[in-house]
């Protein structure tokens, strides 16, 4: 069958809307929300869909989360999700009926959009509602039940024998989920950029961790201080460059947190959408230049729905650049 490339992909599409909180909660189906409306408003109405293939939400299944999260913790999350009560972690995220198939569908739907890269209907893709960073191998964390990027490599590896993977994370928090489950894989090539680990949850991702072992050097974190803004980021700027630049990845993947922006309610960071539009093309170009997969981008946290929406529609855009 005849397929024809579009630029970019993005998961559209209600069920990403069920990984919700409560409306109390800063992990509301709002977020996602706010950027459909955005995104509807610009590309939809505006008829400009020339270049982007809007990718259904799929639901993973169980035997491909397995790939990197303990069959135990599964069933704790399939158990918590049929009564709805609790916690699936220490208090930051709730358990609510129906979570075990909301987070299923993050997974599917990130796996989706890699799938649509590798088979080459489009070159690039965001998933909003993917980037769950927090989430270990055995347990939730952080408002993140799965871990979608680690069950990710793990499936690529699998299913495609894809080998190398960049990693970068501009998300406010730390992504200790993927940071230490990786961080003795030489394979996995980690650029990290967040707050500073003693004003922030989790807590972790100082600099002078770069990798263990056969690893090392091939970790990079990057903290920002508290009330940093372009400026300060833009400084570090050219040191991700060159760490990217000597990676030689086989697939990139984004995760592009709207929460190191400027009013977000849980963070203390100020940077502009401008960095989400700068990181994205250098990536985009970068990808296009050595020929490798992506990047694919993933919606992380951010809870100013505004600013959150504005750095991921600049993500679609550095996408679309030519």
């Amino acid at each position: 069958m005849f397929v024809i490339m579009k630029k970019v992909g993005v998961a559209y599409g209600e069920a990403l809307l069920t990984y919700s909180f409560g409306i109390d909660h800063p992990m509301n189906f709002y977020r996602i929300k706010h950027f459909y409306k955005m995104f509807e408003k610009e590309f939809i109405e505006g008829s400009k869909l020339d270049d982007i293939l809007l990718i259904e939400p799929v639901l993973a299944d169980e035997e491909i989360i397995k790939l990197f999260h303990t069959k135990e913790y599964i069933e704790f999350v399939k158990k918590a999700s049929k009564s709805g009560y609790g916690y699936l972690d220490y208090g930051d995220t709730p358990a609510f009926k129906g979570v075990f198939e909301a987070s299923s569908y993050v997974v599917g739907t990130t796996i989706e959009c890699a799938e649509q890269i590798i088979k080459g209907s489009v070159k690039f893709a965001l998933n909003p509602m993917g980037g769950l960073h927090h989430a270990r191998k055995d347990s939730a964390a952080g408002f993140c039940v799965f871990n979608d990027i680690g069950v990710l490599i793990e499936y690529l590896r699998k299913k495609y024998s894809i080998k190398r993977f960049l990693y970068v994370d501009i998300d406010a928090h730390h992504g200790d989920g993927v940071f230490y489950e990786f961080y003795k894989d030489k394979d996995v090539l980690i650029v990290d950029v967040h707050e500073n680990p003693r004003t922030l949850y989790p807590g972790t991702g100082f600099e002078e961790e770069k990798g263990e072992g056969e690893a090392f050097g091939t970790k990079m974190n990057i903290v920002l201080p508290a009330g940093s803004d372009d400026t300060v980021f833009y400084k570090r700027f050219d040191q991700i460059k060159n760490f990217i630049v000597n990676s030689s990845p086989d697939f990139i993947i984004f995760q592009c947190g709207g929460d190191a922006l400027k009013g977000d309610p849980i963070t203390h960071l100020r940077l502009s959408p401008q960095v989400h539009f700068d990181v994205a093309l250098f990536l985009k170009d970068f990808s296009s230049k050595i020929g490798c997969y992506g990047p694919l981008a993933l919606g992380g946290g951010g809870y100013n729905n505004i600013s959150t929406s504005q750095g991921w529609m600049n993500v679609v855009k550095a996408f679309l650049r030519d």
